[in-house]
């Protein structure tokens, strides 16, 4: 059987589809900053240094480095891509390299969405990489320092990454246990930004924009969100994203009251224990009395 070592678009059959935008100013996605992240993360994409995003679940991660890279895209040398893996638990180093696949009557060499980035000068995202398996850290150590080269073992073959590449990860650090943690010789090859949820008048300005509801509504939801936040003392597990805020901003927008709107976009979302359910709803039926 021939085998021909042919690049084709991971999206033709590997097993994990990349989500490849590609990139102009005039379609970035809202951000409002909450501190100097922009500056260090256009400093980080200049200098090709790698970047390391932690912080809990809906609290903006993924919407700065979509932001980031339209905006990085003005510039001569900026990238032309953003490619995002979604890690999960079965992802391999091999979904991210590319494979051998029979094709027809021919075995063809397919890209993975790593190698499509290190080839075209794309921004590579790995969200959530600590829920990847373990094979993936080799991938990434010798792409994010000084060599910044990605080894095709299967190929045996070594890309050196184009300029304009630059790879980026997030996690979470609430979810790291012995098994699912970064090791310290990852983090230390990357800039590592802290995200948290936004300051209330921030939190309140993003929900307004991005759900289409009054300030005062949205400054309704803001402090729903910090109180319960607070409830993380009391047991609950995770505090509310401030997407799940916009969320029930827009329900509100679309006619929804703002009690019913807050319990089954915030509420129900966040536990299924019965007495975090009550802690929460007492705080949205004093924040939004029927």
């Amino acid at each position: 059987m021939p085998i021909h070592l042919k690049s084709f678009d991971s999206r033709l059959g590997t097993h994990e589809t990349p989500e490849v935008r590609h990139l102009s100013p005039e379609n970035a996605p809202y951000y409002l900053p909450v501190g100097d992240e922009v500056e260090i993360f256009t400093a980080a994409y200049r200098a090709r240094l790698p970047v390391l995003l932690k912080g809990p679940t809906g609290c903006g991660k993924t919407r700065f480095v979509e932001h980031m890279a339209h905006k990085l895209a003005e510039e001569s040398d900026g990238p032309t891509e953003l490619i995002t893996v979604a890690c999960h638990e079965d992802l391999t180093g091999s979904d991210l390299v590319g494979r051998f696949l029979i094709q027809a009557d021919e075995t063809v060499w397919v890209d993975g969405p790593l190698t499509q980035a290190v080839r075209r000068g794309a921004i590579c995202y790995l969200d959530e990489v600590v829920e990847a398996r373990k094979d993936t850290t080799v991938l990434i150590h010798p792409l994010s320092d000084h060599r910044r080269i990605l080894p095709i073992e299967k190929r045996g073959e070594t890309l050196q990454a184009h300029p304009g590449f630059l790879l980026c990860i997030s996690y979470n650090p609430g979810y790291q246990s012995i098994q699912k943690n970064l090791k310290h010789s990852t983090r230390q090859r990357f800039v590592t930004f802290e995200f948290n949820y936004p300051p209330a008048d921030k939190e309140t300005e993003i929900i307004a924009h991005e759900s289409g509801v009054d300030a005062d509504t949205a400054g309704q939801l803001a402090l729903l969100g910090e109180k319960v936040r607070n409830l993380k003392a009391s047991g609950l597990e995770e505090g509310v994203s401030t997407r799940l805020l916009i969320y029930a901003g827009e329900l509100i927008r679309h006619g929804i009251s703002p009690q019913r709107a807050a319990t089954v976009a915030v509420t129900w979302s966040l536990t299924d224990e019965a007495e975090s359910k009550r802690a929460i709803d007492e705080v949205v039926k004093a924040i939004f009395p029927a």
